[in-house]
């Protein structure tokens, strides 16, 4: 929105706008030395990286032995060595290798002691012919904003190749901040206590989110394919700073960025940075066979100009004049020169190798969405709160001058996206763009400024952040009634994205759970869409 952003997300977060029942406890693994159980990542055709902590008093390294099994009751085909350092916070990855492609392996880690860890699983990338790929697509999961839920319907799938996860796994507010209400009754508030800065912070959060049973549930469930977005350092991140973050008062913002991506690597399952390369550079590609290449960029860290925003307590003309001037910049970056290169080539060999899909794992939303008429949602708006109300007013205000919807999404960078989209066309593909970030689900059609469509969109809804929708519930249509690129869009849901490639459809089914407040819980495909693939891509048809 137009509105500052982090008062928005404060606002959304302080549960006033909620319904909230009584308390309702989140379910917790029991302590012991896997506490935060394991996870896989990052598959290859050989194997995966697999991770797991020890809970520990001692100051020194621990050791641990890893075993790989083809079921979670059979002899181990594969054990080896390794040793939780403490230098890494006692978190342990073993790139496993040698296995057969397109297969399911299940693996645990033992200690001196005989401690064994819970049992996760993951399925290798496969090889040649692939006739299916079912893929999970997740983000934004506030601890405080509520259980985790859709974690938990996800691991029950009776299918599921990979999680892609799309950043905000955790955030980096304190207990009087965002989600602090929902937190406080739920018994979910967040660990420590304060905004997090250092590498000790950033660890604590980490691991509170891992101890969590739904989120060990999923992690064990299938390999996670991750990528960050914002939160997991600062709100609204670029190249330069955040706009939750003021050097004054918290220091150095490339100490704080280190900080936060050394335990980011030490907490999740991906692959360590490559020697010579920057960790932020961590945009990667996984091969699906010959069905489909699943190409995961960073859009936060590595290039991104810092976003447009309003000036001004109460913006007139001459305000929003400025800041879409800004915004048209045409050196406004979002990828960079070096990161769009690299996709061109990935998204081209595909298309050589005759795959039918090429899959955008990004972050924030591709698509143009300008913001909605508020008129239907003046009544809504008359029974909220005097600070919510003036806050709407002046988006709705900033809406009829005709700014974007989101400007920390890529409607905040249309130079850079038109430049994406040449791409596209250069190498031959009509991608699938994965989108998280925005809390909401999203099924787009995607134009070039010439109106050419160039791919389509799936945005997955938050796992538990709210959104504007918690303000004014059907929010969703609205946007979609008024934005040509949107076919569909939930604001009010919670839940995720299970996604179907197969060489004649891509499918996206929009799963939400009934709460994230309480257990038991329910679960709804609230919409399911579809394209097809290479010359045969139109618009997205609701089956």
């Amino acid at each position: 929105m137009t509105i500052d952003r982090r008062s928005a997300l404060a606002l959304l977060g302080s549960g006033a706008a909620l319904g909230i029942p009584g308390a309702a406890q989140a379910s917790q693994t029991a302590a012991g030395r896997f506490a935060h159980g394991v996870a896989s990542g990052d598959p290859a055709t050989d194997g995966a990286v697999i991770w797991t902590r020890i809970s520990t008093d001692t100051r020194g390294d621990v050791p641990v032995t890893w075993h790989v099994a083809i079921a979670a009751d059979a002899r181990p085909l594969a054990s080896g060595k390794a040793t939780a350092r403490a230098a890494a916070d006692h978190t342990v990855k073993v790139e496993v290798a040698r296995l057969k492609p397109g297969q399911e392996y299940w693996y645990w880690f033992t200690t001196a002691a005989d401690e064994r860890s819970p049992v996760g699983r993951f399925r290798t990338l496969p090889k040649g012919s692939v006739e299916s790929l079912v893929l999970a697509v997740a983000s934004c999961q506030l601890y405080p904003g509520g259980l985790f839920n859709a974690y938990a319907d996800m691991a029950a799938l009776p299918r599921l190749d990979a999680v892609l996860h799309l950043g905000d796994y955790i955030y980096e507010y304190g207990a009087d901040g965002y989600g602090a209400d929902v937190g406080q009754k739920l018994g979910r508030l967040p660990d420590p206590p304060h905004e997090i800065l250092t590498l000790a912070d950033y660890r604590r959060r980490h691991a509170q989110v891992k101890a969590d049973a739904d989120m060990q549930a999923a992690h064990a469930r299938a390999a996670f394919i991750c990528v960050w977005d914002d939160h997991e350092v600062a709100n609204d991140g670029w190249i330069g700073g955040a706009e939750n973050h003021d050097p004054a008062t918290e220091g150095d913002w490339k100490a704080r960025k280190a900080a936060a991506m050394q335990a980011y690597f030490e907490w999740m399952p991906i692959r360590d940075p490559k020697r010579g390369r920057p960790w932020e550079a961590i945009n990667r590609s996984f091969e699906f066979g010959d069905l489909a290449t699943l190409a995961m960029v960073e859009t936060r860290l590595l290039a991104r100009s810092e976003q447009a925003e309003v000036k001004g307590g109460t913006p007139g003309a001459d305000e929003y004049a400025a800041v879409m001037a800004e915004r048209a910049r045409p050196d406004r970056e979002m990828l960079g020169a070096d990161q769009q290169r690299w996709l061109e080539g990935v998204l081209a060999g595909s298309v050589r190798a005759n795959q039918p899909w090429q899959v955008l794992g990004n972050q924030v939303v591709m698509a143009r969405v300008a913001g909605p008429d508020l008129s239907g949602f003046s009544d809504r708006i008359a029974k909220l709160p005097a600070v919510y109300r003036g806050r709407l007013e002046q988006a709705a205000a900033g809406y009829k001058a005709g700014l974007p919807f989101n400007f920390d999404a890529w409607d905040g960078y249309p130079a850079a996206r038109e430049r994406l989209y040449a791409a596209f066309r250069r190498a031959g593909s009509k991608p699938i763009v994965l989108a998280g970030d925005s809390h909401a689900a999203w099924a787009n059609d995607l134009y070039d400024d010439a109106g050419t469509l160039v791919a389509s969109e799936f945005g997955a809804t938050a796992i538990t952040s709210p959104s504007y929708g918690s303000l004014l519930p059907g929010l969703g249509t609205a946007l979609a009634q008024a934005n040509k690129e949107v076919a569909f869009c939930d604001q009010d849901g919670k839940g995720y994205t299970l996604m179907t490639l197969t060489p004649a459809a891509a499918t996206a089914e929009f799963i939400t759970v009934s709460t994230i407040l309480s257990k038991p819980f329910g679960r709804k495909v609230v919409a399911t869409y579809r394209t097809a693939p290479g010359e045969r891509h139109g618009p997205l048809q609701r089956v």
